[in-house]
């Protein structure tokens, strides 16, 4: 079993990351590739869900968690994220990229694991794991995987942070889960930098497929998430998590609209802080969070 500093150094040395060399990076270089791969693949924490402490809870505090209706959804698209990583990273010859790629597959299987754990620990009843598909094509499955935590993340992260400023979730549940959410913030970091340099290695006519391909995700997700809002998808079934819709009300009552898109994006941008400031953010959500926030606020 690792020590306290052992863990602590692997806590630190997973949020804070300089690639090694300086100086400027141009976007869809080579040196942009090795920086995002770099930067998942020496950041990665290895903690073992298997040795991780799920701390005895309070009645109140075990009612709270078991009530939340998310475990079912997180548990399936940790299985869904994982397989699509996985299948796309075989798609790639690039060693280094391919590399990161199976990396980001292997921490999402993790988190299935370390959520199957939780459930199981805390005696939590899920359904019955579907059967999950092989992407017939692994490009747009990777997108939807990467966009879809980019969004999911985003409000993860503010959620995660009113949670434990209220109590919903007790202090030493939140250090058991912290390290699983600022693995999310390295995986969206990275998404948005392989999306960057991928889009730069495509000649000027799939640049254009692919822009019409990132609005088709896009416009996917945002179909998902209005039959999230109404608890199922077009089959009758819930699909991916969206932790704001599934669970904001019952994290805290009194999180107004406003204050919550202003937590996520005081936390994202904590989150993001430590990595090197010649990486891409992920923008999109939070410029659409900043525009709603001016006339919510």
């Amino acid at each position: 079993m690792s020590s306290v500093p052992e863990i602590l150094d692997a806590d630190h040395a997973m949020r804070n990351w300089q690639g090694a060399v300086s100086g400027h990076v141009a976007v869809g270089s080579d040196a942009h590739k090795s920086l995002f791969c770099r930067m998942l693949l020496d950041t990665h924490n290895p903690y073992k869900p298997a040795i991780m402490a799920w701390p005895k809870l309070s009645p109140d505090a075990l009612r709270r968690i078991t009530a939340l209706p998310i475990w079912d959804i997180a548990v399936q698209t940790e299985g869904r994220a994982m397989l699509r990583a996985r299948t796309y990273a075989d798609t790639v010859s690039d060693p280094l990229l391919r590399e990161a790629l199976t990396m980001d597959a292997n921490e999402e299987a993790r988190h299935k694991v370390v959520l199957s754990h939780l459930v199981q620990n805390y005696g939590i009843a899920l359904a019955p794991e579907p059967q999950y598909e092989v992407p017939k094509d692994p490009e747009w499955d990777w997108l939807v995987t990467g966009y879809s935590e980019c969004i999911d993340s985003f409000f993860g992260f503010g959620l995660f942070e009113s949670a434990n400023r209220t109590g919903y979730f007790p202090a030493e549940l939140v250090e058991t889960f912290e390290p699983v959410i600022q693995e999310e913030a390295r995986h969206i970091l990275f998404f948005a930098n392989w999306t960057a340099w991928y889009r730069r290695q495509l000649p000027w006519w799939r640049r254009v497929w692919f822009k019409f391909k990132v609005i088709g995700v896009w416009g996917f997700l945002v179909w998902e998430r209005v039959g999230i809002a109404r608890g199922l998808d077009s089959k009758g079934k819930m699909q991916d998590a969206n932790f704001a819709v599934s669970s904001g009300r019952q994290l805290d009552s009194e999180l107004k609209l406003g204050k919550l898109l202003e937590l996520c994006l005081v936390e994202n941008e904590r989150r993001m802080k430590g990595y090197d400031q010649r990486l891409l953010r992920p923008t999109v959500v939070p410029r659409v969070a900043r525009l709603i926030h001016k006339f919510v606020h």
